[in-house]
């Protein structure tokens, strides 16, 4: 080997390539371009979640585009199922095209999803539009209970795996009809013998805390283990400072304390009577023991895997968007 072909210990690494595309929001929402605006006031009121102040200028900056980019994605993926019919000469199943979407506990999760699927389901080309949530497989408490987990509920010990993956590839697999198992968030518990059907929805939305975490072991001895976004089309997860979280997340506490603790079915009934103080300084110490140590620990770690990321600021307005290149 010649003197110039010894490595330079000595010599700086190339600089990392970014697989990302980055947008500011003003040039996100160009990309708009002619999608109409097919959400009113009255539409948002019934898709916000507690204590979120998204309107309808986020919706067109934002979401649009956003919704414009994936009728784009599956009209594609929709051809590419054509092609493959034509190539075996014979009929392929209907396969849902698969959204996973994730992020801490209170950035917005459920309530972004849930404004996604009214707009997918706008778009004429693919109007069934169904969203899952992973709270339905969670291990029933009184499992969490027996495994001294009950505390870490979030984290990925806490949900049936194999469960949400058997759920996945069956509907990957073109099945008629899936049932996904249902969680109530005021009994904080898995509902018995009660689930959601899922009928080969053209589009499947399934948004939860660990949509992109690991997988498990994928069939015995030295196989590679097997990931529930394997299953995904395309994947967003929604990013912000912790800092910023927080504070989102000890706001809503107070906001359900006035409201869903209130049922004397809930919970969490008894932190209905707390004063303004207790309750900041329990949310505060839920957040440190939990939800953020989830998010550091867990959660953020999967944030490249996204094909998608957006980053809100804390006004809850989205500000940066990372696309992933192809």
């Amino acid at each position: 080997m010649s003197a110039s072909a010894i490595p330079d210990p000595d010599r700086a690494l190339p600089p990392r390539a970014d697989r990302y595309l980055s947008f500011s929001r003003d040039e996100w929402s160009e990309l708009r371009a002619a999608t109409p605006m097919t959400l009113r006031e009255h539409d948002l009121d019934r898709l916000r979640g507690i204590n979120e102040r998204i309107d309808l200028d986020e919706v067109a900056a934002v979401y649009l585009p956003l919704s414009r980019l994936l009728n784009l994605y599956v009209a594609a993926t929709q051809d590419l199922h054509k092609v493959s019919a034509t190539f075996l000469g014979a009929m392929a199943p209907k396969v849902p095209y698969v959204i996973g979407v994730a992020g801490s506990v209170a950035v917005g999760k459920s309530t972004f999803a849930r404004i996604l699927q009214a707009l997918l389901a706008r778009w004429p080309d693919h109007p069934k539009v169904d969203l899952v949530t992973t709270d339905g497989f969670l291990y029933p408490n009184k499992v969490l209970e027996d495994r001294d987990l009950i505390n870490r509920k979030g984290f990925p010990e806490s949900y049936d795996t194999r469960r949400l993956l058997a759920f996945l590839r069956e509907v990957k697999s073109g099945a008629e009809c899936v049932h996904a198992p249902v969680y109530s968030h005021v009994v904080y518990d898995i509902i018995p013998d009660e689930f959601v059907d899922i009928e080969q929805p053209d589009i499947l939305i399934l948004e939860g805390l660990n949509v992109l975490q690991g997988g498990v072991g994928g069939g015995g001895p030295g196989a590679p283990d097997e990931f529930v976004s394997d299953y995904f089309d395309f994947s967003i997860y929604i990013d912000a400072d912790e800092a910023d979280i927080e504070g989102w997340y000890v706001d809503r506490f107070l906001a359900l304390r006035n409201a869903v603790f209130q049922n004397p079915a809930s919970f969490f009934r008894h932190f209905a009577a707390l004063s303004d103080e207790d309750a900041v300084t329990i949310a505060k110490g839920i957040w440190t023991d939990i939800n953020g140590l989830n998010l550091r620990d867990n959660i953020k770690p999967t944030r490249e895997r996204a094909s998608l990321v957006l980053r809100k600021s804390v006004d809850h307005r989205v500000h940066d968007i990372r696309l992933r290149k192809l």
